[in-house]
């Protein structure tokens, strides 16, 4: 038995959320989804049972938007262990390394089967070091009993427990998308509106930009340290929305015809951002569980031992400066991160095309199985494939390139949200406008649905 088959026995004996008999109603879905988010942000303002105060956060830092966590409440791990399990899954699936079809129904119930046991594993195991490191009583004076660790271990493993229940609530049909996109964006948002408006006095009187405005109307606000928001951050935020939306609007079409249908010609668009937000998100996720496993070495090994400060300057080079203050005062950090960041993104986004079936090969496979063909060349799978290799393959290094460069140039203007946040955030809204479009479309017309072939 392979691992996927053990882990997957396991997750089938588990509880799990069954799809609705029918069809639930669209107005129902966005009701579920909207219940969700209500919880989300519930479960991030109730702070953890037993442990000391912990300072209130005024920084959306990478690893917060990226999780959609908060410190010191129960959604301190957010979609952590969903994202890492699902990432760490896919690229072994997409290596070889564990072999699966995940276009096969079977296969792909074992897959989410084992990502479902895999991400609880890590919810618990990061629980776990979190409290056995001392995290949460560093520098209180204070030491926790054995039942007070337990607890606060299986809070913050029941809470991610119940997030990846509610993304398996939305993934069935009760809600719209999925629990890690809505929680992602909820982040941002919230990111943005903090950074616009967040005030806490004593702590951070002038942190958000309108507050500053107001207490402080001589302060120069082009520019802030620490990461603050200023004004240029806020224009930056305003153009790379905009551009996004402009980029992901572009399409590059092929010329078919039908094979069934003599003389019907038509297009096959190719979106100009082919690999959407995908290698940015992965760059990411690998960057945030970076600053994971630094914040539990400190915890074991304390912020003065040699072996973190050395993994610490690894991570401080990886990750995004925040601003344009933090972008001058240390060159390398800003020519290390826009060069590593460029290459990683390349690499996610060529590996994600042959993970996702997006390479010319199964795209070619499709278009012949849907009956469809280029105009002047003979309808096999072998021309059509290298046709669409030309278009498919620098769509992907360019397109690689685009949303890396857009992320770099966010980070370094200081874009509210951070400039991942702000790509997957307009990613997602996107997907849900065509989601919700779309479900729109079947209820108004249901003969569509019967057509597509779905349940009614």
């Amino acid at each position: 038995m392979g691992v996927i088959d053990f882990l997957a026995s396991i997750g089938e004996k588990m509880p799990a959320v069954s799809k609705p008999e029918r069809r639930p109603s669209l107005y129902r879905r966005l009701a579920w989804t909207g219940i969700i988010l209500v919880i989300y942000f519930i479960m991030a303002n109730i702070p953890l049972y037993g442990i000391p105060p912990q300072d209130v956060q005024t920084q959306f830092n990478l690893q917060r938007i990226i999780f959609a966590s908060a410190a010191g409440t129960l959604m301190e791990l957010g979609i952590g262990p969903i994202v890492t399990a699902g990432l760490i899954l896919q690229v072994l699936v997409g290596a070889k390394i564990i072999n699966m079809d995940l276009t096969n129904p079977d296969d792909r119930r074992k897959f989410t089967a084992a990502q479902k046991v895999l991400a609880i594993f890590f919810a618990f195991f990061e629980a776990t070091a979190f409290v056995v490191g001392g995290r949460y009583w560093a520098g209180s004076g204070i030491d926790p009993t054995w039942w007070e660790r337990l607890l606060v271990i299986l809070q913050l493993g029941l809470a991610a427990t119940l997030v990846i229940y509610f993304d398996e609530v939305m993934q069935k049909g009760w809600g719209i998308g999925s629990a890690v996109s809505l929680f992602i964006l909820a982040g941002v948002a919230q990111a943005v509106v903090w950074s616009m408006f967040g005030f806490i006095p004593g702590i951070a009187v002038d942190f958000g930009l309108i507050p500053a405005l107001l207490t402080n109307p001589s302060l120069t606000l082009l520019a802030r340290p620490n990461g603050f928001p200023d004004v240029t951050g806020f224009f930056a935020t305003i153009f790379i929305i905009a551009l996004l939306v402009y980029l992901q609007a572009m399409r590059v079409e092929i010329p078919v015809t039908s094979q069934r249908i003599r003389g019907i010609r038509s297009r096959v668009p190719l979106q100009f951002i082919y690999v959407t937000n995908i290698p940015i998100l992965l760059v990411g996720i690998l960057v945030s569980d970076l600053q994971l496993v630094q914040g539990i070495l400190g915890d074991f090994l304390g912020t003065d031992h040699r072996a973190y400060q050395l993994y610490s300057s690894i991570v401080y080079y990886l990750s995004p400066p925040r601003g344009i203050v933090q972008t001058v005062e240390d060159p390398l950090r800003t020519l290390t991160f826009i060069v590593s960041w460029t290459i990683l993104s390349i690499i996610f986004g060529w590996m994600w095309v042959e993970i996702a079936g997006l390479n010319p090969r199964d795209q070619a496979e499709r278009l012949v199985k849907g009956g469809l063909e280029v105009p002047g060349m003979r309808r096999n799978p072998r021309i059509i494939e290298s046709i669409l290799a030309r278009y498919i393959y620098p769509l992907t290094i360019l397109s690689s390139l685009i949303v890396a460069a857009i992320t770099v140039v966010a980070d370094i203007f200081g874009a509210y949200g951070t400039g991942t946040g702000i790509l997957l955030a307009v990613g997602i809204i996107n997907q849900y406008y065509a989601l919700i479009t779309r479900e729109r479309a079947l209820e108004t017309y249901p003969l569509l649905r019967r057509i597509l072939g779905e349940e009614v």
